[in-house]
């Protein structure tokens, strides 16, 4: 492991994604497009030894994600040591099977906050995009959640299939007592990536879209939180990835790989290491993945000369990556870099209807892809 000059600030926010196994087959899912050829999970105790040392880093905000991390049978015993460490615990899920008796089970453990994902305002497009029957039962989790004393956060993945439903996914949030509701617009990574031409909605659906979430954001105002932001393809400026890499974010895939964030594992190169092997403390100080892109070092222009640097730290290097080949590149999503076009014709491609049919996260396609 090569140490950087400058040591860098404690990691803030650890994602635990204790699995890639789930029963939904979204096909935006963020995971790995070859997940199904990454069997191995960590054990209880490996998850303990990266929640302990993790904490003794800093880190104080805590999210258990997957894949579905329902499926793990140690998730409560995981959360209530968690709870014990100090740290704010975060469920991030599908709520597929989850029932009531798992959710006090959950609380008496300790966990702070669940947020729950529903892929659409109607039973038959929910159903078509999870590729499993779960739209009643997300709704009755949901309530569940708001009836034992949890906030109400409502996750909807937005995207050319459902964006049309703004109005009616908003409308259903009001009924089920959201507190919070985060319209996300679908990120192109992993398996939104290989299904970005299906996927991308058109400029109106857009702009439509918008001008519904900004009228229920001022309806709502004091009753409902309502967070919505523009994409990066089409708004011309970079995200600040990861609040700047190395700096906030640690993720620790199901197989204990150590990511600066969760899509890192595609690059090449960056010799990723695992807490199999080494510390937090190490990987997080020492290890050339989460040195690579601290500071500004790395950058060629028009980053490096570029006023805003310090605030989109060049934006998102896998992005880069995706679509240019190297993840030193500016990000595409901003248009003062040379390869923005490979953003502006995904736009232009947007406009155009396609036949191709969406190819849905699971373990038989995953077997056929290469990440």
């Amino acid at each position: 492991m090569a140490g950087s000059p400058n040591k860098p600030s404690p990691p803030r926010w650890l994602l635990a994604e204790l699995t890639y196994a789930c029963p939904l087959q979204c096909p935006y899912c963020s995971n790995p497009l070859n997940y199904a050829s990454i069997d191995k999970e960590l054990s209880t105790d490996d998850w303990k030894r990266v929640l302990k040392q993790s904490r003794e880093m800093g880190a104080v905000q805590l999210g258990f994600s997957g894949g579905e991390p329902l499926t793990r049978k140690d998730l409560t015993e995981l959360v209530s040591y968690s709870h014990d460490l100090g740290y704010y615990t975060n469920l991030i899920t599908s709520g597929y099977n989850m029932d009531e008796a798992k959710i006090l089970e959950l609380k008496k453990a300790g966990l702070d906050h669940i947020q729950v994902s529903i892929q659409a305002s109607s039973k038959e497009l929910n159903d078509f995009i999870a590729g499993t029957k779960s739209f009643e039962h997300k709704k009755t989790v949901a309530r569940l959640i708001k009836k034992h004393g949890y906030p109400m956060v409502l996750c909807v993945v937005l995207h050319r299939e459902n964006i049309h439903q703004m109005k009616e996914i908003l409308e259903m949030a009001i009924e089920l007592g959201a507190d919070f509701v985060e319209l996300a617009n679908t990120q192109y990574y992993g398996w939104a990536h290989h299904n970005r031409d299906q996927l991308m909605p058109t400029q109106q659906q857009l702009n439509d879209a918008e001008v519904i979430a900004n009228e229920y954001q001022v309806s709502q105002k004091g009753k409902m939180k309502i967070y919505y932001v523009v994409p990066d393809y089409y708004e011309g400026r970079p995200k600040a990835c990861m609040n700047g890499w190395g700096t906030t974010f640690l993720t620790i895939a199901p197989d204990g790989l150590a990511l600066p964030c969760h899509s890192a594992r595609q690059l090449p190169n960056f010799d990723c290491p695992s807490v199999n092997d080494f510390s937090i403390q190490e990987i997080w100080n020492e290890s050339k993945a989460f040195n690579y892109f601290r500071g500004d070092a790395w950058m060629k222009e028009p980053c490096r000369s570029c006023k805003d640097k310090d605030k989109d730290f060049g934006g998102c290097h896998c992005q880069a990556f995706l679509l240019t080949g190297d993840a030193h590149n500016a990000d595409p999503a901003c248009n003062l870099s040379p390869q923005h076009h490979t953003i502006t014709d995904a736009i232009a491609s947007a406009e155009q209807p396609t036949e191709q049919a969406l190819l849905f996260r699971n373990s038989k396609n995953s077997k056929l892809l290469k990440n």
